[in-house]
């Protein structure tokens, strides 16, 4: 259902009540104070950001139980491939045409945000799957909203308030932990590393999205991102090829869910609602995502971060939580 929502939304960006009155001069919805566009316009953003958390959790889930099967770049491009065929079909139907593209300057800064968030984010992410179980890189990953809140105070003039700076107190602490269970050998301190450039290339990435969505379609962002992407990562298409004639059934189609799943639904979700929500408190919502990664991974892995890593990442999304108390 939620999903049926959030992609109405998607078509209907801007829908509005019926103009006219209803049969006695009454618009629809008008006794109750309220029309039922307009609940349903409230219930959108939330419904989108709650079906994104979940993809988005499933797939570092997905991305550590393949990465036996698949290389990182190679499983990066199956993912993208399918996933900017999803987002093809999804502007066919919703928007029953293709759309112009963008002024120069707005497509090069689509192409720069989807070569990151699309390309280098997604293999960055693949590569930190091969070495830390799905809990704790979704925990170390999800230390970006501090980074997007940061540079949001400065690009988009949303302030730095006190909280911001005890709140990344509080998940440098985390990350310190996390970096100490390293050193002792309980995860890999290159799997910290790599989920800690994914944080910063997905911080980067979200706020070029955010630069441009205010001028453009959601989901034609989202398609034209996810098309540069792709091509960024053609080079691994001989390397795709040849593990792909020896992978099981289930990893190909864990792959391609991925691509349908949490690249075209997620990504044209999360943008849909940032053109609903303020950016920091949208980046906070991103908290979730540990929580129902670390819960997916025991459940259908049996992976559960070390007792120093859950220590430390449940400091670090406090401290992004710290971090949004004072953000309008």
């Amino acid at each position: 259902m939620t999903r049926l929502l959030a992609a109405d939304a998607l078509a209907h960006p801007a829908a509005a009540p019926p103009a006219g009155p209803g049969p006695e001069g009454i618009r629809p919805g008008a006794a109750s104070g309220t029309t039922a566009p307009g609940r349903w316009s409230r219930l959108a953003a939330p419904a989108a950001v709650a079906v994104t958390v979940t993809l988005w959790a499933s797939s570092f889930v997905i991305i550590r139980w393949a990465a036996p099967v698949f290389s990182p770049g190679p499983l990066a491009l199956i993912r993208l491939v399918a996933g900017v065929a999803m987002l093809t079909l999804m502007v066919l139907v919703l928007r029953r045409r293709m759309p112009r593209l963008p002024r120069l300057r707005v497509l090069a800064m689509i192409v720069v945000y989807g070569a990151l968030w699309f390309a280098a984010y997604t293999v960055i992410l693949n590569h930190a799957g091969h070495h830390l179980d799905a809990g704790t890189t979704a925990m170390v990953v999800n230390v970006s909203p501090i980074l997007v809140a940061v540079s949001a105070g400065l690009l988009f003039r949303e302030g730095w308030p006190r909280s911001l700076f005890a709140g990344m107190a509080v998940a440098l602490a985390g990350i310190a932990l996390i970096t100490l269970a390293a050193g002792d050998g309980q995860i890999s301190l290159v799997g910290v590393v790599l989920a800690l450039v994914a944080a910063v290339t997905y911080s980067i990435a979200m706020l070029l999205q955010r630069a441009v969505l205010p001028g453009m379609d959601p989901l034609t962002v989202v398609w034209l991102g996810c098309a540069a992407g792709t091509l960024a990562v053609l080079p691994w298409a001989g390397q795709a090829w040849t593990e792909l004639q020896a992978a099981p059934a289930a990893a190909i189609w864990g792959a391609v869910s991925m691509g349908v799943g949490a690249t075209a639904l997620g990504f044209s979700l999360w943008a849909f609602a940032q053109t609903r929500m303020p950016t920091g408190r949208l980046a906070a919502c991103s908290l979730a995502v540990p929580a129902v990664a670390v819960a997916m991974s025991a459940l259908t892995l049996g992976e559960v971060p070390t007792p120093l890593a859950i220590v430390g990442g449940a400091l670090c999304l406090v401290g992004v939580g710290v971090a949004q108390l004072g953000r309008r």
